[in-house]
């Protein structure tokens, strides 16, 4: 399958564009971490920022059916994809758009060996647990980011801990 050219590039002037993202989850050793790609350095929006794995719904799309094509098309790897659990907006001012986010619980179907990097798209990845969470925070990507907060909110939801997001 090929990467289209829809991306957080391309211009989406004055238009709201819907994300949809995952958050990919596995238990290494009894430690739970996610996996984490970190954006090629080239891109416009958010050079070399780890970030949630996902992407741009094509209009009329399906939300999971383009969750899964996003990953696909980025990794090369198949995932199953759980409850939504997290949806916050930004304004990408590269695509002069305002996006709606909405992150879903998800697993990998494919082996973790079988992935793929497009250089392009990323030029690396890894896995982190919440308290190495610390590594993935960026000067661009702080504490108080809404994915960050999204990726904390996740672990707890994960311990069984259900946070009080109120206040946001």
């Amino acid at each position: 399958m090929t990467k289209t050219s829809h991306d957080s590039e391309t211009p989406a002037h004055g238009q709201q564009v819907i994300t949809a993202c995952a958050f990919i989850h596995q238990n290494f050793g009894g430690i739970k971490k996610i996996f984490l790609p970190r954006r090629a350095a080239t891109k416009k929006f958010l050079p070399g920022v780890y970030e949630l794995p996902g992407g741009h719904i094509y209009f009329g799309e399906d939300i999971i059916v383009g969750l899964k094509r996003e990953i696909l098309e980025e990794f090369q790897v198949k995932v199953k994809i759980g409850d939504p659990f997290y949806v916050f907006t930004y304004k990408n001012d590269v695509k002069g758009s305002h996006s709606v986010e909405i992150i879903f619980f998800a697993t990998f179907e494919d082996p973790i060996e079988n992935i793929k990097l497009n250089p392009e798209d990323h030029s690396e990845c890894g896995w982190f647990s919440g308290n190495e969470l610390g590594s993935v925070v960026s000067s661009i990507k702080n504490e108080y980011d809404p994915e960050i907060v999204a990726i904390k909110k996740g672990f707890s939801l994960l311990k069984g801990i259900h946070p009080d997001f109120a206040d946001r």
